[in-house]
């Protein structure tokens, strides 16, 4: 964050100040989503599974291409830690960064969850949010967010000292190493910054420090996505509970979470197809 400036303004400060905003990355140049198809899709969908996720611990679950995924809240106001990789290939993975550049700091329906480079495509489109009424607050809060990185022991040692081994990262590493069957230390490289599902988040005007605050979320609300290619994906029930006072620590009241596998019906997905992975040749200016 920015302190107190240990040097005078320039003359020209103001005009510099002044200089017009300009979007990095414009999304008309994005595909359009196509709410008709993805509302045509969901209509007569049958639920094919559900996995529960305790509190303070993390599962994985798999999602055929072409299926959809619900998280949903069902017990009381909880966050989740979202990761997602190509099921057939865990170096293709959730890309928060770039998510965050093309859609802006939370997502919401008709967004999409990119992977990383070198495939740059979407792993996932979130089709139904029923939090998406809650816009921006007072405080410029939104819900889910592609900020946070995810709550890890380190950051809790260096901040507070002591272990604590029940933060998202900390899950996460547990539910991937055992689905896969590796040790931990095989499984942490593949864990990555995360989708903050219901969490309710944004900067501090003064310092532009990163904050949360409760959530909104209650029982029956979930938020909905398409997967576009086969998914392996891992959710912790955040130990912060709904992240309206601390997180990493036995002190919240913390709740389940429950994902849902629904197939839509068949002929729902007539000439869709999985997206390609990017285009780039992958020369890099050296052939």
């Amino acid at each position: 964050m920015k302190r107190n400036p240990r040097h005078a303004p320039p003359a020209d400060a103001a005009r510099r100040r002044a200089a017009p905003v300009v979007i990095c990355y414009p999304d008309d140049a994005l595909p359009p989503f196509d709410a008709a198809f993805f509302d045509a899709a969901r209509a007569g969908m049958a639920k094919i599974a559900e996995i529960t996720v305790p509190p303070r611990d993390a599962r994985v679950f798999e999602v055929p291409a072409g299926h959809f995924f619900r998280i949903v809240s069902v017990e009381g106001p909880q966050v989740g830690d979202l990761n997602l990789w190509n099921a057939h290939d865990l170096s293709e993975r959730f890309y928060s960064g770039k998510t965050r550049a093309l859609h802006g700091t939370h997502v919401s329906t008709g967004d999409r969850l990119w992977s990383s480079f070198p495939h740059l495509r979407p792993l996932a489109t979130i089709t139904c949010d029923t939090l998406d009424w809650y816009g921006w607050d007072a405080d410029g809060a939104g819900v889910h967010d592609v900020i946070g990185t995810r709550c890890d022991p380190y950051t809790n040692s260096l901040l507070g000292g002591g272990e604590y081994h029940y933060c998202c990262h900390s899950n996460l590493i547990r539910a991937l190493a055992e689905a896969k069957d590796m040790p931990p230390e095989a499984a942490e490289p593949h864990i990555h910054d995360v989708l903050n599902v219901f969490m309710c988040t944004g900067f501090t005007r003064d310092t532009h420090q990163y904050f949360m605050k409760a959530s909104p979320v209650r029982p029956g609300d979930f938020i909905e996505f398409f997967a576009e290619i086969d998914l392996l994906g891992a959710l912790s029930a955040c130990p912060g509970g709904d992240c309206g006072d601390s997180h990493s620590s036995d002190a919240a009241s913390c709740h389940p979470l429950l994902v849902e596998i629904h197939r839509p019906r068949p002929g729902a997905l007539a000439g869709w197809r999985p997206p390609a992975a990017n285009t780039y040749s992958g020369s890099h200016g050296m052939t």
